[in-house]
């Protein structure tokens, strides 16, 4: 008998043993992943691990029992790749959930192709749970062959089914505005109302409209990008020009130690290209001459004249454009940030017509050495773009009393709200509850509270976008979140505006989330791992980019094994 209870209490000791190295392990897949290393790194881990731990552990007493636990972790590439896929599916099983029992929610879809030309789908979707406001990847879907619409359609369709995702309460879609996206026919938006026999609110990604608005320059401007890329490309392109570009920056102290590659891909690139290329141009104008090279243009006051116009112009844009980035932002905010711009465009028109250029540094600087600027053609730059973004943005403008709502719920004529793509919630009701909490001033004064924090938090990024402070403002409270502990507090005897309320406060404003998505694809699926599964790589994004609270259940996860 005794000798049956210490084998017992031998195999409760392997048990527990074996569960923490288990564990340990998990922990150990999640970082190589969320840092986007290849599985076999996790051999390279436990190797350092023990030997960092021969001399971290040498006065300690039991060191040979601590090594020895080291060594029992199991992380082979097998293992490694195993955890991360039984992780990446614990998170689905929680994100299903909290979907379904979900109010409602939106989603938001985007295409790009990975390192291997496979065209994948990025699917997430925003939803309001007891925790708050959340913005989960769903699902990278690869697809394999044609990318029309219907096919998108179809592959959306049949994960959210294989998922057992309910779509009785998604409200809208946001999409890149691709043909294939949003085609009056046969685009994804379309096919996908038509398979659910309803309307759904649908939007055209705010910072995709943007750039287009961004892009309509005078054909004037654009070619100076275009000698600017070639100048930048004539210095950058050999070694030894480039090094001595740098050398000579270095010599004259320069505020930049470097030119800068344009991408077209990316948001920011252009105005960043022109800014520093603007700062540098003595030191490029004299390299330039020194190799023999002859760009005519730099000497052109008409030329420099619209160089220094678009390095302005674009510093606004991006200015703009970096505002309607990150997470967090709600759809109305980031239409009002548009619509703020658009009167800014109406003050730099003016500016440029008064002649004191208060708004446009680099412009001034060259007025004041050339004495002259053409200022009826830059306003007529301005005033084109001004109309660009006057005739986008419709599917915004349309809403925005839709939108309005969770923030200002008690200002808005009820007959003017969109509740058709809301499943559960009755429009006589809603209107009958917005009349009792009316003059209810406990309730009345929270969204005055609202109103209050949100004009806090608008002024104090307002102060960090002007001191170009970017990292600073992630630290700011997220204005979905205060707008969603307000509504929270709202008893439930007002349900229908509780529930339209959270249904607006789901609308995606944008596909920011499915850009940041691809950026992060791009780092996992690099040109060393483009043998990488499309499970392998769904399971690797998502646990990078999966918030750390749905990745702190391994012991669910060990449960389950």
């Amino acid at each position: 008998m005794r000798k049956a209870d210490l084998s017992k209490n031998q195999f409760k000791k392997w048990v527990k043993s074996a569960n923490s190295t288990t564990y340990a392990s998990f922990v150990a897949a999640q970082e190589i992943v969320r840092h986007g290393k290849p599985f076999t790194d996790g051999e390279y881990m436990k190797e350092s691990f023990i030997k960092i731990s021969e001399h971290l552990f040498a006065d300690f007493k039991n060191k040979s029992e601590i090594v020895q636990k080291i060594r029992e972790m199991p992380l082979s590439a097998k293992t490694v790749k195993d955890r991360t896929i039984k992780m990446a599916e614990n998170i689905t099983k929680q994100q299903i959930k909290d979907i379904n029992s979900a109010a409602a929610y939106s989603i938001a879809c985007d295409e790009s192709k990975d390192k291997s030309d496979i065209e994948q789908i990025a699917l997430f979707c925003r939803y309001v749970n007891s925790a708050g406001p959340q913005e989960e990847m769903v699902e990278l879907i690869p697809l394999k062959c044609q990318t029309r619409g219907e096919d998108i359609c179809e592959a959306v369709l049949d994960c959210l089914r294989a998922k057992e995702i309910k779509t009785t309460h998604l409200v809208s879609v946001a999409t890149d505005g691709a043909p294939s996206m949003t085609g009056a026919h046969r685009g994804f938006v379309a096919l996908l109302q038509k398979s659910l026999n309803r309307k759904l609110l649908t939007f055209h990604c705010i910072l995709h409209q943007e750039a287009l608005c961004a892009q309509t320059f005078p054909p004037e401007c654009i070619e100076v990008m275009n000698v600017v890329i070639q100048i930048i490309n004539k210095i950058m392109a050999k070694g030894l020009n480039h090094r001595q570009f740098r050398s000579l920056l270095d010599e004259v102290e320069s505020t930049y130690s470097d030119l800068m590659l344009h991408n077209r891909v990316r948001w920011l690139s252009r105005g960043e290209v022109l800014k520093r290329f603007a700062a540098c141009l003595e030191e490029v104008k004299t390299f330039m001459s020194s190799k023999g090279l002859t760009f005519p243009e730099l000497e052109q006051p008409e030329w420099l004249e619209k160089l220094h116009f678009m390095v302005d112009m674009t510093a606004n844009l991006n200015t703009l454009n970096t505002t309607l980035q990150g997470r967090g932002s709600t759809a109305l905010h980031m239409l009002e940030e548009v619509l703020a711009f658009e009167r800014k465009l109406t003050v730099l028109a003016r500016d440029l017509q008064r002649g004191t250029l208060s708004h446009f540094p680099s412009l001034r600087e060259f007025k004041q050495a050339h004495k002259v600027i053409n200022s009826e053609y830059l306003q007529s730059a301005i005033t084109t773009m001004q109309e660009s973004f006057g005739k986008r943005f419709h599917d915004f403008r349309e809403e925005k009393n839709t939108l309005s709502f969770p923030i200002t719920p008690l200002t808005i004529d009820p007959s003017l709200l969109n509740v058709t793509a809301f499943a559960g919630v009755s429009q006589p009701d809603l209107e009958l509850e917005l009349a009792d909490i009316a003059d209810k001033d406990m309730w009345v004064s929270k969204f005055k509270r609202l109103t209050e924090d949100l004009e806090d938090v608008a002024r104090q990024k307002a102060t960090l976008v002007q001191n170009h402070k970017w990292s600073d403002i992630e630290n700011l409270p997220r204005p979905d979140k205060l707008v969603f502990e307000t509504w929270n507090a709202i008893p439930d005897t007002y349900i229908n505006m509780k529930k339209y309320a959270f249904g607006v406060l789901s609308i995606f404003g944008s596909t920011y989330v499915c850009e940041q998505l691809f950026s992060t694809m791009n780092y996992v699926k690099n040109k060393h791992r483009t043998r990488l599964t499309d499970n392998s790589l769904q399971s690797c994004v998502k646990v990078a980019e999966t918030c750390g609270a749905m990745l702190t259940g391994f012991s669910v996860v060990l449960t389950d094994r």
